[in-house]
């Protein structure tokens, strides 16, 4: 999960250094802030199963 919001987030750079505006420009940035919060849930989740809670996915 960390290389693809990784892989995004220099895709958007990228396009913002070779001056593209349009679709791209948001899809790639759509793609990494959806990433972070992917990754955010998953800390949240590991959080909340070390703590013992009972609605913590286990596993993770």
């Amino acid at each position: 999960m960390t290389i693809g919001t990784v892989c995004w987030l220099v895709a958007f750079v990228v396009l913002l250094v070779v001056g593209v505006h349009g679709v791209w420009l948001w899809t790639t940035l759509a793609g990494g802030g959806l990433g972070l919060v992917g990754m955010a849930i998953m800390v949240w989740q590991r959080a909340a199963s070390r703590r013992g809670s009972r609605f913590a996915q286990r596993n993770l």
